[in-house]
């Protein structure tokens, strides 16, 4: 619902353009992480999912830091 909603608001070109940008990739990660966490609900034992979350977290993580560090310099300049 809240994907929709977000991508009808770009046009495709917009979207085209900004696929590279933090913002994006951030959006992009938090909605695998939001289709595999309830896969994993229904399948505790899988393993190699539960291995790709974890991978998933750490890159929207570091992603988070470096958008969080970009924005105070931008702020202080």
């Amino acid at each position: 619902m809240v994907k929709n909603s977000f991508i009808s608001v770009i046009t495709k070109e917009e979207k085209e353009e900004n696929s590279g940008s933090v913002e994006s990739q951030v959006f992009y990660l938090t909605s695998k992480i939001r289709k595999l966490t309830s896969h994993l609900e229904s399948h505790k034992r899988d393993f190699l999912s539960q291995r790709s979350l974890r991978m998933i977290l750490k890159k929207r993580q570091r992603l988070l830091n470096y958008f969080s560090k970009r924005k105070k310099c931008v702020i202080r300049n």
